[in-house]
């Protein structure tokens, strides 16, 4: 071979090779402004919506509605405008590296991404669901506790727990089935419980109540009877 011809054999792939790069740099450039564009306005919408939702003193309603108590429990402090704003700001982060890896080509990124914008609106839901069964859950305590003491019975207290953990417990299990967490193992907990307290009601109703139950059949076949 010539030395002409190794010349050539060497300089067309290095001149593809540059070709390619050059026919890239301007993907890569626009992927880089768009990525550290995207970033400051994820974090200006961040501030933006933290702002707004602590103007709203939405903290203020929340702890009234005792939803503080159970993070406390958790080790976490209640700000609600802290959790919003990194929820926007996270989901602008995905929107913009989705935008960036569509412009570099990265097909299976997007795919992935894609998927998890669409998994978003599920996590919010889960915390709804878990914020209104917290709710209900510190109002039904209440109700509880103060039903049984105008009853003048006892174990007020524990009644009114005991009702506040199976609400948040049903609230937590059904957050879980709203992410796709082991839902037919999670729906057939909550059906082996239900069956649970039904089979136990009837055994204590049987074990306990059996004699009244009794003292009643016997009145109504006297009753019946004596017609």
């Amino acid at each position: 071979m010539s030395a002409y011809n190794w010349a050539d054999a060497l300089a067309l792939p290095l001149q593809s090779t540059w070709q390619t790069v050059i026919g890239f740099l301007p993907s890569l450039i626009g992927a880089l402004v768009v990525l550290i564009v995207g970033l400051l306005v994820a974090s200006l919408l961040r501030a933006l919506f933290e702002k707004i939702i602590n103007l709203l003193k939405v903290d203020v309603l929340l702890k009234r509605l005792g939803v503080d108590a159970f993070l406390e429990r958790a080790g976490y402090q209640l700000s609600s405008g802290r959790f919003v704003g990194g929820l926007v700001y996270w989901f602008f982060v995905v929107v913009v590296v989705l935008a960036v890896s569509d412009i570099l080509g990265l097909w299976g990124l997007s795919t992935f991404l894609n998927d998890v914008l669409n998994y978003f609106p599920n996590v919010i839901a889960a915390v709804l669901i878990m914020l209104a069964a917290l709710v209900i859950a510190n109002f039904l305590r209440g109700l509880v506790r103060g039903s049984v003491m105008g009853a003048k019975l006892h174990a007020s207290r524990f009644l009114g727990t005991l009702t506040w953990w199976a609400v948040v417990i049903f609230g937590f299990l059904a957050a879980l089935i709203q992410l796709g967490v082991a839902g037919a193992l999670i729906q057939t907990i909550i059906t082996g419980f239900i069956a649970m307290l039904a089979l136990a009601g009837g055994i204590a109703f049987g074990l306990g109540g059996k004699d009244y139950a009794a003292h009643l059949i016997q009145k109504f076949r006297e009753h019946t009877e004596s017609h």
